[in-house]
């Protein structure tokens, strides 16, 4: 994909607070964290709490479902286009990481683009596992009746080498974050709070907020599919 100018840090104009990350993608985020660390809890300690683990399970394809949508109508930074990269900027930026001072995006950058795509395919591959799953003792996803029992078992068995694979990424993207704020000084956590980030592109001060009418609508019907699909 082709880089854009507005996402390349321009040090000619004055710093300025723009927007980066819009109120729905920051909602996003931190209930994400909330609901996976819940599930994998719960689905580690077992019994009674497998209650626990099947509603965040939902809770997290309700946010999944929720952000494909956004990826393409939320404010500009929060849509795939903006930081979905092709091969050759990925490698390209790869090349500069031992610099302290690599080129700058407003947004996800393209290595940082590709790891939050993984992390949001396997965490959707987890949730519809789940929906099949079983454990040979107590509990059965909401679906297990439409497959037979060997493909439930199959897909029990990717989801729990899926697990492994989340909790890797994860590490990945923790520790990326640690990186970029103590070896970049970039502080990566703090514009998924406030949603502002100093940058030097008068465009970014611009950047409009996503429709949070829109978000609320569309987290609607994410939470309607997902409770028709599971009742």
């Amino acid at each position: 994909m082709e880089q854009t100018k507005h996402n390349e840090e321009n040090t000619e104009n004055p710093i300025r607070s723009g927007l980066v990350w819009d109120l729905p993608t920051r909602l996003f985020h931190w209930l994400l964290v909330i609901f996976v660390i819940i599930s994998f809890v719960t689905g580690n300690i077992g019994g009674n709490t497998m209650q626990y683990h099947e509603w965040g399970g939902f809770a997290i394809l309700t946010l999944l479902l929720f952000r494909l949508v956004w990826g393409f109508v939320g404010s500009r930074q929060s849509r795939f286009v903006t930081f979905v990269y092709g091969p050759s900027a990925v490698i390209r930026y790869v090349a500069t990481l031992r610099h302290r001072d690599s080129p700058r995006y407003l947004g996800h950058n393209p290595l940082g683009g590709w790891s939050i795509i993984a992390l949001l395919f396997t965490l959707l591959v987890q949730a519809a596992t789940g929906l099949f799953a079983n454990d040979d003792i107590l509990t059965e996803g909401p679906l297990f009746d439409w497959v037979n029992k060997a493909t439930s078992d199959w897909l029990t068995k990717v989801h729990k080498l899926n697990q492994q694979v989340i909790i890797a990424l994860v590490c990945v993207h923790v520790a990326a974050v640690l990186f970029y704020f103590f070896y970049k000084h970039q502080n990566l956590i703090l514009p998924m709070i406030t949603g502002v980030k100093p940058w030097h592109d008068a465009e970014a001060e611009a950047e409009p907020a996503g429709r949070t009418w829109l978000a609320v609508l569309i987290a609607g019907l994410a939470a309607l599919a997902v409770y028709l699909l599971v009742r």
